[in-house]
């Protein structure tokens, strides 16, 4: 098939793509699979030339930690990742690194795609104990989308109230909205300028496939992504120090940061390292990923009992065969079963997920019975979830954006 990828990475040492086809489609804004398995990652990791999270360093993050690898990364959902190591061999000499990681706000209530990033960050920020910075890109949703810039603000806070309700500590959690943080922080602006002033039109437009006819915001936007991977960016945290920083977040931001990998050493600063989860598929399957702006492609987290039960029994899409009959004989498909697929990343039980697996695939369990599964396992995440939300209040999101100095050792 001819080559559809909308992203080009600058020609570096962290990744140069040569002219071959793949059916993907990953970019920051698009991510379509011709395969309903979804996205091919073991050629997706190749084509961006980050590392594969493998068993030794399952094995060694578990060692530093003291800690069972979280269920995200021993199943695979955090798949790859750039300059692990180098975090881990920090942490090993006693040396500090910070947390970074952010949400583009664009509804009022996040969906459950959303939740993995954060739920992995908290786990790190828990069994490192280190710092974590969040950063609500408000304004490259008024850049994109159809919202004005008061709606764009205000879905910022709400979003915030959903991160805050995960359980993220305010004592070591600092989240901040572009469109009001950034004029008030001259250290940020400064090395967002820096960094604009060493990238060309040219390689932006190479990396995320701006048009000519884009407005110079979006063209200017990836400098404002990149800005939080300098610890300089927050001297009330900070002070001088120069921190590493870590990174999780699904693959398709990975173009941001390999621009600023390239950037950091001409700035004296370290690169940053990632860790990069796999895309939580819509509802309808994995050839897409779940959007805030479809109602039926996901789970929102302000969805009662009965629409989650709806949605699951109605729009899952199921890897089961036609008939009951043939189910039993056949089997089901767990590669492209929803149900399955999102059960590998809430129910946090290994050994049932196993037996859930060769019931499915053997045909002793139904479509129907995984998806009452499914219900019944993310139903309370997300009951639960609006229950701590239901005590946020602005004046906690206000806490958390106060900037401040963090609580760690260094």
């Amino acid at each position: 098939m001819a080559t559809e990828v909308s992203i080009t990475p600058p020609q570096s040492p962290e990744k140069k793509i040569g002219n071959e086809e793949e059916d993907d489609v990953v970019d920051p804004w698009n991510v379509v699979s011709k395969s309903q398995t979804g996205v091919d990652y073991d050629k997706l990791i190749k084509k961006f030339g980050s590392s594969k999270v493998d068993a030794e360093l399952l094995q060694r993050i578990e060692k530093v930690t003291g800690k069972r690898p979280h269920h995200l990364l021993r199943r695979g959902m955090f798949m790859s990742h750039r300059d692990m190591h180098t975090i881990l061999n920090e942490v090993e000499k006693g040396k500090p690194f910070y947390l970074y990681t952010g949400r583009g706000p664009s509804s009022d209530a996040m969906h459950m795609g959303h939740l993995i990033p954060f739920f992995f960050t908290k786990w790190l920020q828990e069994v490192f104990d280190v710092p974590l910075v969040i950063q609500l890109t408000d304004d490259e949703k008024f850049l994109w989308k159809d919202l004005d810039m008061d709606k764009a603000r205000k879905l910022a806070v709400e979003n915030a109230k959903d991160i805050i309700a995960c359980g993220f500590d305010v004592d070591k959690t600092f989240i901040f909205a572009d469109l009001d943080f950034i004029g008030q922080c001259p250290e940020f602006y400064q090395n967002m300028v820096r960094i604009q002033k060493c990238v060309t039109f040219n390689q932006v437009k190479g990396i995320f496939g701006f048009g000519d006819s884009d407005c110079i915001g979006k063209i200017s936007f990836p400098a404002v992504q990149a800005t939080p991977c300098l610890s300089s960016s927050f001297p009330f945290i900070f002070n001088k120090a120069k921190l590493p920083c870590l990174i999780p977040c699904a693959i398709d931001q990975d173009p941001y940061f390999r621009m600023t990998r390239d950037v950091a050493p001409r700035l004296g600063a370290q690169k940053p390292a990632l860790i990069h989860s796999v895309f939580f598929p819509a509802l309808q399957g994995a050839m897409t990923k779940m959007s805030a702006s479809d109602n039926n492609s996901a789970i929102f987290l302000n969805d009662t009992p009965k629409q989650i039960k709806n949605k699951v029994n109605k729009h899952a899409f199921s890897g089961g065969q036609a008939t009951i009959e043939e189910h039993r004989e056949k089997g089901g498909n767990c590669d492209v079963d929803i149900a399955y697929q999102y059960l590998t990343f809430f129910l946090e039980d290994d050994e049932r997920l196993e037996q859930i697996r060769k019931d499915y695939s053997s045909g002793a369990m139904l479509t129907g019975e995984i998806k009452k599964l499914l219900i019944d396992t993310i139903t309370p995440i997300v009951t639960e979830h609006q229950e701590r939300r239901k005590t946020i209040t602005d004046e906690t999101v206000k806490e958390f954006m106060r900037p401040r100095k963090l609580k760690y050792t260094y």
